[in-house]
C-alpha cells in the first residue's frame, strides 16, 4: 500500500488520451520583438517611397489596425495615441514654415491670404518672410509633414508592439551595450506617458479640479520626480550588473573589433551607393555591400567574446514571426519594385491641382502589410492584464 493510500486519499489514475482540443485556434504568446521592429521599419521603407496622401493614410488606418489588434496592456504599449499627436504636430509645423518663410507664388497659384511680409538682407536671397500663401504650398507642406509622420508612427507602432527589454535580449554581445542605451532612450516616451497617466490618476483621487495650465504646475513636479526616481534605480540596477565593464578582451582584440567594424560599416555605405547610382561601378554594388556584411559580423563575432551572457527562455522564431517580417519586407519591395503601376502615381504633383489618385497595387502592398493583424498570434490574457 502506498503513503497515499494509508493516509486515507486515494491516488489519481494517471490521464492518457489526446491532447485537449483547442477548437482550431492559435495559442496566445508574444510575437518576437524582432519581427514586429522589420515589420515596422520596412513599411516605414515603403512609406519613403511616396508622397501619395491617400496611401499615406492608408498606413496609417493599418498602423492603427495592427496596433489595436496585437498590442498589450504594457506600459510601452499605451503610447500611440501619442505618437499620433505627435505626428499632427510635426505636420502643422511644417505647413506653419512653409507659409511664414514662403518663397512666393505663381500666376496658377490659388491665394489663400497674405502674412505680414518682413525684409531680408541680400545675402539671404531666395527665402522670404511672410507674404502671400498659397493653396499649393500648403499641400505641399502637408504633404511632406504626411510622410514624415508616416515614418514617425511606424516606429511609434514597433515601439508599442515589441517588448523592448526582450529585444534587447536578441542582441549580439558586441552591441550590447549600444542596445541598452538604445533601449533606454526608446523607453524614455512609454515611461513618462505613464508617470503622467499616474499623477492624472492621483489628482483625480484626491479631487483636483484644476485644468489647463492651472494643473500643469502640479503634473510637472511629480513627474519629474518620478523620473528621477527611475534614472537613480536605473543606474543602481546597471551598476550591479557590471554594466560598462571591459571584459577579458585585449587591447589589440578591441582595436582589431574596431577596424573591422569600421571597415564593414564603409563596405555598407559604398554597396549602398552603388545600387542607388547607376553611374557607379559595378564593384561598389552588391561585391561592397557583401564585403561590408561580412566585416561587420566577424567585428561582431570577435566583439561578442568580451560579453558573456545567458538567455533565460528564449524567444521562439516560428512561422508567425515570418510571416509578419516577410509581409512588411513584402510591402516595400512591391512599392520599389514599380510593377503594375506608374511611379509618378507616388508622388502627384500639384500643378495643375487635382485630387490624388489610388494606385491598385501600392494599395496592395500597404493592405498586404496590414495582414500582420491577424498573421500575428493574440497576446495572452496575463499580457493583457499587466505589464509584461
Amino acid at each position: 500500500m502506498t503513503p497515499v493510500a494509508r493516509a486515507g486519499v486515494e491516488a489519481a489514475p494517471p490521464v492518457s488520451g489526446p491532447a485537449p482540443d483547442t477548437g482550431g485556434r492559435r495559442l496566445p504568446r508574444t510575437l518576437h520583438p524582432v519581427a514586429w521592429w522589420i515589420w515596422a521599419l520596412a513599411l516605414a521603407t515603403a512609406v519613403s517611397r511616396t508622397a501619395n496622401p491617400l496611401l499615406l493614410l492608408l498606413v496609417l488606418a493599418v498602423l492603427g489596425y495592427v496596433v489595436t489588434a496585437r498590442r498589450t496592456e504594457a506600459p510601452w504599449a499605451r503610447g500611440f495615441k501619442y505618437y499620433l499627436y505627435l505626428a499632427l504636430t510635426v505636420v502643422a509645423i511644417r505647413v506653419v514654415f512653409r507659409a511664414v518663410f514662403a518663397t512666393g507664388i505663381t500666376p496658377r497659384d490659388h491665394f489663400l491670404f497674405s502674412l505680414p511680409h518682413i525684409p531680408t538682407p541680400d545675402w539671404y536671397a531666395g527665402i522670404q518672410i511672410g507674404g502671400p500663401v498659397s493653396l499649393e504650398a500648403v499641400l505641399s507642406a502637408a504633404t511632406d509633414g504626411l510622410r514624415l509622420a508616416c515614418m514617425l508612427c511606424c516606429i511609434g507602432a514597433a515601439n508599442t508592439l515589441a517588448n523592448p527589454k526582450r529585444a534587447l535580449r536578441v542582441l549580439p554581445g558586441a552591441l550590447h551595450e549600444l542596445g541598452v542605451a538604445v533601449t533606454v532612450a526608446i523607453s524614455v516616451a512609454p515611461q513618462l506617458v505613464q508617470s503622467v497617466q499616474r499623477v492624472a490618476r492621483a489628482r483625480k483621487l484626491r479631487a483636483g479640479r484644476a485644468k489647463g495650465l492651472k494643473a500643469l504646475r502640479g503634473i510637472v513636479v511629480p513627474v519629474l520626480e518620478d523620473a528621477l526616481e527611475r534614472s537613480l534605480r536605473l543606474a543602481a540596477a546597471m551598476d550591479s550588473r557590471g554594466y560598462g565593464r571591459a571584459g577579458t578582451a585585449t587591447r589589440n582584440s578591441r582595436r582589431l573589433t574596431g577596424a573591422l567594424m569600421l571597415l564593414g560599416m564603409c563596405g555598407l555605405c559604398a554597396g549602398a551607393y552603388g545600387l542607388l547610382d547607376a553611374t557607379a561601378p559595378r564593384f561598389l554594388g552588391l561585391p561592397a555591400m557583401a564585403s561590408g556584411a561580412v566585416l561587420c559580423v566577424a567585428g561582431l563575432r570577435l566583439g561578442g567574446r568580451r560579453v558573456t551572457r545567458t538567455t533565460y527562455r528564449p524567444d521562439p522564431w516560428r512561422l508567425p514571426e515570418w510571416a509578419v517580417a516577410g509581409s512588411g519586407v513584402l510591402s516595400a519591395v512591391l512599392l520599389f519594385s514599380n510593377l503594375g503601376y506608374n511611379a509618378a502615381e507616388l508622388n502627384p504633383s500639384i500643378y495643375p491641382l487635382s485630387w490624388p489618385t489610388l494606385p491598385l497595387a501600392p494599395t496592395v502592398a500597404i493592405l498586404l502589410a496590414g495582414t500582420a493583424g491577424f498573421l500575428a498570434p493574440p497576446p495572452s490574457p496575463a499580457q493583457r492584464g499587466h505589464a509584461a
